[in-house]
This record gives structure tokens, C-alpha cells and sequence, in this order.
């Protein structure tokens, strides 16, 4: 098992001590730090940022939009950071949902899985820069043409020669679909939710994937890197009732109310009922009430809350239900060090 520092995006103002864990990352021996982007801070920059200080981590994000570059933009990004870090690069994309595609990209949300193979196609013909490259579309035609353009577009090859063709893509997935995609086409699979009680149902998903023509990779080959709220403590009322409110901000707020990706993970992990709750009162400005009502077994399916000999022993479930890396958000110093001794 590997431990990842997951330090996901800003709220209202830049971290205070992000510097200072990414540095006590290195030195514990994790094996990468992560980035989000939301609608505030984008992902790139702290990562590229706060990676410079580093000689070992792996800098990763977890999750890029796609909507907010490119393809090519992205593959730009990625090469450029991938040279500053000697090969350390990981790129992990989400769709998002359309509440933030089409409200803050201004971009179509509709076909997300032909979107992303489409996306991640030209991401490596830029990588392998063996041609100009080129798409067909429909969804990044490159060269543009046809109504709007000028019909003057080049396909063009990348000026900087990459360090690797195959910098490694994960996936952010959550339904059916996206899993098997991400098992296909990508390096990784990045959970959100992930608990392992589920471990079957989500083998099944993968080698689905893995089964098809062409997939890029074997289970011994591919990554899960899940994030994993995990909390040391010996009052685990308090901890739960901390994760609480992050639980009804993805259940019941993120997205609309009929389109919530997150809250389709709860129903299919059986709690369709405290997510139709969690939704109404989170949706009535009642959101203390919202939080207040999810079960503390809920918090428990897909957090690991107690003393050194239980977060060991669910790190080794964990383990066992095929997680590679666990991305943790620790808040000091002494919880990176504290939990890097925990699978030493």
C-alpha cells in the first residue's frame, strides 16, 4: 500500500501550511501528492508549485476537468510538467457534471464517456508526436473546420519533444460505465467514495474493461488510488460527526437535484433513503439538519475512524480489496508523519 497527499482545491483562501505537509510527504516516504480544481482554484498551478520543492513525489491530480482545457491545452500542460519534474507527472481527469460544465465552462456536457476516449486519444498524439496531430471528432475535430471556421487550421505537431509518450492518465469515475472505461483506456481509476465492502461489484466493473480489445492495461498493471478519509482518534462520535457535513455537501448539494453523480454512488452502495433526506433538507437551507441525519454507519462505509490498530488493520482491507494507493488529507505535520508510520 502507498499513501498519497491529497490537498484537493482552495476554499475562500489559499491553504496556509500546504508547503509544509508536502514537504513532511516527501520526507515520510509517500509516494505522491494530488491537486483538485473546482470553480476556484485550478489545479495545475499549486501543483506545479508546491511540486518544485519535492525530488521523489510524484505530482498528481486528482481531479482535472476536461472542460476547462483543451485536449491539446492539456497535453501541453502535462508534457511541460512532466519535463519539470523529471517524469513524475500523473494526469487524473473527471468529466464534472453539468451543473459546472455548462455553468462555469460554458461547455456541452452530453456524451461524457465518448468525450473523455475522444480527449485522452489526442492527449497521447501529442505525447507520441509521430505526426501532426489530427481527430475526427466529433467532439475535438482537429484541424476546425466547417461553420465558424476559417477553414485555415493546421494540424500541427508539438514543439517540445516529451520525455515519455505514456505519462500515466487516471481516471476520477464513479458509475458503472466510467469504471470499465477507465480499464480500458487508462493507467488508473481514481474513486471518491470508494468502500470496500463493494470490492466485487467493482472487479466486476474493471474487468469489463480489462476484457476488452485493445484495453491498455492488466489488473496487475493498473492503479487505484482511492481517497480515504482516514482519522486517528479515540472518539470517533466527534470524527464522524466532523465528516458529516462533507458527506451532505456531495450527497445533497453538489450538482442539481435530479443530476448528482455523487449521490447515485450512495444509492448504489444502498442508501437511497438518507440520500433522498440528505437531498431535501440540504436543498431547504437546512443543511446542519442534513448532515445531522446520516448515519454514522454511512460515515463508516467509506472512512476508516479509530485508534492505530483499527486504521491498520482497514488499510489492509483496503489493500485487499485491490486499492494500490489511499490519498489522504492530513491537517498537520505530525498526522502525514503519524500516518506514514502506519504502513512502514
Amino acid at each position: 500500500m502507498k499513501l498519497g497527499l491529497q490537498l484537493g482545491y482552495w476554499g475562500a483562501q489559499p491553504p496556509a501550511n500546504h508547503r509544509e505537509l508536502v514537504a513532511a510527504a516527501e520526507r515520510s516516504g509517500f509516494d505522491s501528492v494530488y491537486t483538485a480544481e473546482a470553480w476556484g482554484s485550478d489545479a495545475y498551478t499549486p501543483l506545479a508549485w508546491y511540486g518544485s520543492d519535492t525530488e521523489r513525489l510524484r505530482l498528481g491530480t486528482s481531479v482535472l476537468q476536461l472542460s476547462a482545457r483543451t485536449p491539446t491545452a492539456c497535453a501541453m500542460a502535462a508534457l511541460t510538467l512532466d519535463h519539470l519534474s523529471g517524469c513524475r507527472h500523473i494526469v487524473g481527469l473527471g468529466v464534472s457534471g453539468p451543473q459546472v460544465v455548462e455553468g462555469w465552462y460554458g461547455q456541452k456536457f452530453p456524451k461524457p464517456l465518448a468525450r473523455t476516449r475522444e480527449y485522452i486519444d489526442i492527449m497521447r498524439q501529442v505525447w507520441a508526436r509521430e505526426a501532426p496531430v489530427t481527430s475526427a471528432g466529433p467532439h475535438y475535430p482537429l484541424p476546425l473546420d466547417g461553420d465558424g471556421a476559417t477553414g485555415l487550421g493546421k494540424a500541427l505537431k508539438p514543439i517540445v519533444h516529451p520525455l515519455r509518450n505514456d505519462i500515466p492518465i487516471f481516471l476520477g469515475a464513479e458509475g458503472p460505465k466510467n469504471i470499465a472505461l477507465a480499464a480500458e483506456i487508462a493507467d488508473g481509476w481514481l474513486p471518491l467514495f470508494f468502500t470496500p465492502r463493494l470490492a466485487d461489484q467493482y472487479n466486476g466493473w474493471l474487468d469489463e474493461g480489462f476484457a476488452r480489445a485493445g484495453a491498455r492495461n492488466t489488473r496487475e498493471t493498473f492503479e487505484i488510488a482511492a481517497v480515504a478519509q482516514i482519522v486517528l482518534t479515540d472518539d470517533r462520535d466527534a470524527a464522524y460527526a466532523a465528516i458529516k457535513p462533507f458527506l451532505a455537501l456531495y450527497m445533497g448539494g453538489m450538482g442539481s437535484e435530479d443530476t448528482n453523480f455523487h449521490a447515485e454512488v450512495y444509492r448504489r452502495m444502498g442508501y437511497s433513503d438518507v440520500v433522498d433526506e440528505v437531498t431535501a433538507l440540504f436543498r431547504s437551507d437546512r443543511k446542519e439538519e442534513a448532515a445531522a441525519i446520516i448515519p454514522d454507519a454511512v460515515v463508516a462505509d467509506s472512512a476508516i475512524v479509530g485508534d492505530e490498530a483499527h486504521v491498520r488493520e482497514q488499510i489492509g482491507v483496503w489493500e485487499a480489496a485491490g486499492v494500490t494507493t489511499m490519498l489522504v488529507s492530513p491537517g498537520s505535520v505530525a498526522e502525514v508523519e503519524r500516518l506514514a508510520s502506519l504502513i512502514q
